[in-house]
Formats: C-alpha cells, structure tokens, sequence
C-alpha cells in the first residue's frame, strides 16, 4: 500500500478509517535514529567544536530533509496537509529560535568548552524528541476527547504572546537558583569541575555528577518548559476536523524535524545573536495570531486558510529578522 495514498485517504474522506500505516511510523523513526546514530557516532565521535561551515552544512542537511519530507507529502496529492507540515514545521523552528539563547546564556554561566557543547546539546535534544512525543500525543488526544480545551489553548497563547512581548530582565547570575541546578544538586553528587564530556564519574565506589550534567538538566527542563507552549501553538496550526491519527504524524514529524535541526542551527546563529533582538516580539505576534485562530475557529467556524496563515508566520519571521538587523542592539558598556 503507497504511503502516500495511504494518508491522502486519510485526510480527503473525514468519515473514512484513519489509515496512517504502522510501517510509515516506524519508517519515520528508524530514519531518525539511523541519522541521530550517524551524527553522534560517525561524525562525531570525537570531541570537538563544530565549524561555522559545518553547522551551515548539517542546517542545511535537516532543512533539505524536511522538505523532502513535505514534498512526500504533497506528492500524494495532499497540498493542503503539506502545507500544514510546513506551517508546523516553521513555527516550531521559530518557537525553537528562541531556546538557543537560554543555550547560550547556560553553557557560558557554566563555562562548557565548545568542544563539549554539541554532545550536551544531542542528549538533550534526543530527550526532548522524547518528551514532545509524550505532550503531542497527550494534546491530540485530550483535543479530540476534550473539543473545548482548544479555547484553553488559544487564551493560553493569546497571553503567553503579550507577556512575551514584555521586556524581562534575564540575569545569568541567577542561573545557579534554576530549579532543575537545584534539583540536580540535591539528587546527585556534583563535583566542583568538569570531568572532560562524562555526566557522571564514579569516584570511591560511588557514581558523582559532573556540572555538564547539571546543564544537561537546564536544557532538557527548559525544553519542557517552552513545550508548553509550542504544543499548543502547533496544535492551532491543524484542522479541526483532521483526522486524529493524520494529526498526531503532521504535528508530531513537523515537529520533530524543527528539533533535531537545532544543534545546527545553535553552532551556525550563536556568534549572531545580537541580530535577534526583535524575534521575541515576532514570536509573540505569531502566538497572538494562533491563539485568535483557534478562538475564531472555535467560536465561529471561521477558518483561516492554512496557505494564509503560512505566509503570515513568514512575513512577521522576515520582518523581525530585518528589523534587528537594521536596528542593532548599541553597546551599553561605553568607555566614557
């Protein structure tokens, strides 16, 4: 059976059985963990810092694949559920933007080598593949049980998008009274410096943590805590009356696919993080939007066409991208 039909039938005949094949799930995750396999075992099996030309390489590989991925899609004739892999897929990867400064702000407080940055930041991704199954298929089925919840999340989305758009003050001196530092420390042993890449040595008989576990806590912890609203953003992006299996493939491989981009991405945007200082108030445009979405959708039936609201996440991305170039953050610390 072709794939591809497979799930055209899914998504064109709503009273017709959900026919997302066992084999396209688990085709979809035997190629993620033969790439993740090849990445850290292959390519980097060895511990150093990756390139600037490297990471533009492996962004490049991970785009290329999703939109491979996409294009499967819509070569089954399924436009419509193609653009909505893509709508999920560019909103998780601008929600993701965002995580990379807490990566950066996390490895300097704890002053990780960029040698060891790429193996803290693969776990802590392969963790978080993990944890965003759990919560989209927690989403997805608590939505199709439970249709009012959506109003949940578009208020949800609509208030995380104005306090977003609020200035915060984000103190890295602080960072050692993070809850999961805390709760790492009172767990585990620490020792007082890195142990080369180890998470844990064993020192007397005794299995110790190092501090790159304790950043390995911060990222994944941090991860859950912008899954909460990511999840529901994506969730925004599809159809009501998708069928619930065609919705937890969309989501859950738009997702995905935004995720283990990320590393990449972190290695080639951190020497230009001073050229995202609007993104913030783009991601709370887009979150705003969804949220109205959802509400409209709801409460009216009133749809916005997936193709708008694709072209609309890239307009606000575009835009704030633009303006934070052309309006560069001034240096505070002058000499005078």
């Amino acid at each position: 059976m072709d794939f591809a039909l497979t799930l055209g039938a899914a998504v064109t005949s709503q009273s017709a059985p959900i026919l997302i094949p066992w084999w396209a799930w688990g085709g979809f995750l035997l190629f993620i963990t033969a790439m993740l396999a090849l990445d850290l075992g292959v390519f980097h099996k060895t511990d150093k810092a990756l390139p600037f030309k490297e990471a533009i390489s492996w962004c490049a590989v991970w785009i290329s694949l999703a939109a491979i991925f996409g294009g499967l899609i819509w070569w089954g004739e399924n436009a419509e559920t193609a653009q909505i892999y893509a709508a999920g897929y560019l909103l998780e990867l601008a929600l993701s933007v965002d995580n990379l400064f807490v990566f950066l702000m996390v490895f300097s407080f704890f002053k990780v080598p960029e040698e060891f940055q790429h193996r803290v930041l693969f776990w802590g991704i392969l963790g978080a593949v993990i944890m965003r199954a759990l919560f989209i298929l927690g989403g997805v089925t608590l939505v199709s049980k439970f249709g009012f919840l959506m109003f949940v999340f578009g208020a949800f989305l609509i208030v995380t998008g104005i306090k977003m758009a609020l200035p915060e003050k984000e103190d890295a001196k602080d960072l050692e009274k993070n809850i999961f530092v805390r709760l790492g420390r009172k767990v585990f042993p620490v020792t007082g410096e890195l142990r080369g890449h180890h998470f844990f040595v064993k020192e007397a008989g005794r299995w110790i943590a190092t501090p790159l576990f304790l950043v390995l806590l911060v990222i994944e912890g941090t991860d859950v805590i912008f899954a909460v609203d990511s999840i529901p953003a994506v969730m925004g992006i599809l159809p009501k009356d998708m069928p619930y299996q065609t919705k937890l493939f969309v989501a859950f491989t738009s997702n995905i696919f935004a995720i283990l981009g990320l590393r990449s991405l972190f290695f080639a945007l951190a020497g230009f993080m001073k050229y995202f200082r609007f993104l913030k108030i783009g991601l709370s445009f887009i979150l705003v939007f969804i949220g109205v979405k959802i509400i409209l959708a709801q409460g009216i039936d009133f749809h916005i066409p997936t193709l708008v609201s694709l072209g609309v996440l890239g307009v606000i991305l575009a835009l704030s991208v633009v303006a934070s170039v052309a309006l560069p953050k001034k240096e505070t610390n002058s000499p005078h």
